[in-house]
């Protein structure tokens, strides 16, 4: 049985489409947002660093909400394992911008890009280059060549970059090391505690039509000790747990659910 109609709910929960008005109020991801907003606003860079499943994307989504869009161009760039290159014509293609010609010229007209619709357009350039922590050092330092505008002295872009911890590590070896330096703020996420655990389930339950949590008391316990408070395995096993729960007819999803809906995913 669907359990959207089982459980009366309005629209399937635990998915990755939920806007940010609708996302549960975490003071620690509000401060690391508040924290690098100001930073943007002073054409600054900054740095999101945390495990698999904190919430980054989460983040950077709060961010480019926060900043008015008057103001801001915010251009979103995912990171794998590029060459100097391949990480420009990737950035070209996130602010539209053709992508011909050597890889000096390609850093040129990017240079020329961000400084031409800065001082237009009146916008400010924000890149976000997430899962950073898989960019190769050398392809990490041409950072320090796209933000140097008139001999060093101008800030037009600002950049942000997300990442799993390793990502402080590479940052800070040698020839990173310019690019560490125009760090403003680093924001360091971890997973949800047991209580924000809790409360993460009961609110995409109620944002999804229902009257509270769904989760019984053991069910909960049991989402959180087999997430440990990653949010991408807890939206995973909790959307399992449900249907689990719907197959027996339930009202509510119980301890055993869960350990159906492990089995399953592992399975």
């Amino acid at each position: 049985m669907d359990f959207c109609a089982r459980f009366g709910l309005q629209q399937t929960p635990f998915t990755r489409e939920l806007g940010v008005d609708k996302m549960l109020s975490l003071p620690h991801l509000e401060q690391a947002r508040d924290a690098i907003v100001a930073r943007l606003e002073r054409r600054m860079s900054a740095a999101v660093l945390g495990p698999a499943g904190c919430g980054k994307t989460c983040l950077l989504r709060m961010i480019r909400d926060q900043l008015p869009q008057a103001r801001y161009r915010v251009h979103y760039v995912k990171v794998t394992e590029l060459s100097k290159r391949d990480l420009c014509r990737e950035v070209a293609t996130a602010i539209g911008l053709p992508q011909a010609g050597s890889y000096p010229m390609l850093v040129r007209r990017l240079q020329d890009d961000f400084e031409q619709r800065s001082h237009d357009d009146g916008q400010r350039p924000v890149l976000v280059l997430d899962e950073a922590h898989d960019i190769r050092p050398e392809v990490l330092s041409i950072l320090r060549i796209l933000t140097n505008f008139d001999w060093d002295s101008k800030l037009v872009v600002s950049i942000v970059l997300a990442g799993q911890p390793r990502l402080e590590t590479l940052l800070h070896r040698g020839r990173c090391e310019d690019v560490a330096q125009r760090i403003d703020y680093y924001a360091k996420l971890r997973l949800l505690s047991r209580e924000e655990s809790a409360r993460y389930l009961e609110h995409r339950c109620t944002v999804a039509g229902a009257a509270g949590s769904l989760f019984d008391p053991g069910a909960t316990e049991a989402l959180f000790e087999m997430s440990r408070g990653n949010l991408r395995a807890l939206d995973r096993l909790a959307l399992a747990s449900l249907d689990e729960a719907a197959r027996r007819g339930a009202s509510t999803v119980g301890a055993s659910d869960v350990t159906g809906a492990r089995r399953q995913i592992l399975s």
